[in-house]
């Protein structure tokens, strides 16, 4: 960990009534290369980046990575959230969130849950976006593929073979991306980077290292 500097903290963002709780890990010497925003599904929090060491992970490689708890889950449980879940949220809120935390062109890590948040961002600010991973995330139903073609962000689709169903739905909306790869996690279910990190990690950081 010695090469690594963790920080925690709060942020506000104007639609929310609290601050949402943030961990953060970037290199030791600082010089980022890359900002990276790593979201999380209903049933998980940003702890589970920190345990699975993801965020260690990411600063070794030479980013700053930020992994927020959404609004009304983890610590940030007294935040109203902007949407209903399941519901698109307004594509300004992780807009605000990355111009909070000086999070310029950021590469969006994006599980289940957190679509909601994600689909919007990219959608509507699709320049604010380096990069997009998303893990079987909910709401890719709700874009025309004449939405998704016109997305240029470099993607990695990434989900477990054992999830058999939001994992392939997502996969069928995604794949209408303009650039994409896919990543099949074989043996893991819908929260596939739990069930096998170092594949995880692997496929990520070589993602990163294209960028």
């Amino acid at each position: 960990m010695s090469e690594v500097k963790m920080t925690e903290g709060r942020v506000h963002v104007e639609c929310c009534s609290s601050p949402l709780f943030y961990r953060q890990s970037e290199p030791l010497g600082g010089g980022s290369r890359l900002n990276v925003l790593l979201l999380h599904g209903i049933r998980f929090t940003s702890e589970n980046w920190l345990s699975i060491g993801t965020l260690e992970t990411l600063a070794k490689a030479g980013c700053r990575a930020v992994a927020i708890d959404l609004p009304g889950l983890g610590q940030s449980k007294s935040a109203a959230a902007p949407a209903a879940l399941g519901e698109l949220a307004p594509g300004g809120f992780l807009k605000q969130v990355c111009e909070k935390l000086s999070l310029d062109s950021v590469v969006v890590i994006s599980p289940s849950l957190s679509g909601m948040y994600s689909l919007p961002f990219l959608m509507q600010h699709q320049p604010a976006v380096r990069a997009y991973v998303p893990v079987a995330p909910i709401c890719t139903e709700k874009f025309t593929a004449e939405q998704y073609h016109a997305v240029q962000t470099p993607t990695l689709i990434v989900y477990g073979d054992q999830d058999t169903q939001l994992g392939e739905l997502t996969l069928g909306n995604l794949s209408q991306l303009a650039s994409h790869k896919v990543v099949v996690m074989k043996g893991a279910g819908h929260a596939c980077y739990l069930d096998d990190p170092v594949t995880w990690h692997g496929a990520l950081v070589e993602f990163l290292q294209t960028l």
